[in-house]
């Protein structure tokens, strides 16, 4: 292999190694919800180019608000899956969409777009 193959061959890996990287392994920010008005705890997750947070902490049992804020129009963010809880739901853009639910057991439950390529996660305790 020549010089240009070689440095065609380490972009390659460098790219992959950092999608790997922001997807999977980059830091994400961990927000505990707010209980508000009748014990319902709530948290607003910002929807642009993934999750922020991407990590919701909750108590078993009480009655969750998710309000889904989405600031975008890309085709990937237009639908959050919660596979656990049965949940499918349009996010239309511009827009905040609430998901209520109330978690009966403790554990981690991953949330995704539509295609799975944004993830989040609901931890409960």
């Amino acid at each position: 292999m020549n010089a240009t193959e070689w440095m065609v061959v380490v972009g390659g890996l460098a790219a992959i190694a950092w999608v790997n990287w922001y997807f999977f392994l980059a830091g994400r920010t961990t927000a505990e919800a707010a209980v508000g008005a009748a014990g319902v705890q709530q948290v607003t997750i910002t929807v642009q180019g993934g999750y922020q947070p991407a990590h919701v902490k909750v108590k078993q049992g009480s009655p969750v608000r998710l309000v889904f804020d989405r600031q975008e129009t890309s085709g990937c963010s237009e639908e959050v899956v919660f596979p656990d809880f049965g949940i499918r739901k349009f996010l239309p853009a511009h827009k905040q969409t609430a998901i209520e639910i109330t978690p009966e057991r403790a554990g981690s439950y991953e949330f995704t777009c539509g295609m799975s390529m944004l993830r989040g996660r609901l931890t409960v305790e």
